[in-house]
């Protein structure tokens, strides 16, 4: 395994474990959250990476969907997930 794919995993589940997190669904926006903000720091130096951001877009869509689901089945669930990752103000 790479070194670089060793940090991904041990900042993902520091951040699981910092956050309380225990949730498969929950689990899922977390993971997809953390690569939203590192693609987004990529194109801070890559503008014109539109394969990328193609991959980005479809991670967005993805998290808003996890989102919508969390959000029927358990709405105190859904708000206290938005506030630990800060996804909305």
């Amino acid at each position: 395994m790479s070194q670089n794919l060793k940090k991904k995993n041990k900042s993902y589940k520091e951040t699981l474990h910092t956050l309380n997190i225990k949730e498969d669904s929950e689990k899922q926006i977390t993971l997809l959250t953390e690569k939203i903000k590192s693609l987004q720091k990529h194109f801070l130096e890559n503008k014109n990476d539109l394969h990328s951001r193609r991959g980005l877009l479809k991670k967005v869509s993805r998290r808003r969907k996890i989102l919508n689901y969390l959000k029927r089945k358990n709405k105190m669930r859904y708000f206290d997930l938005i506030k630990k990752l800060n996804l909305r103000n």
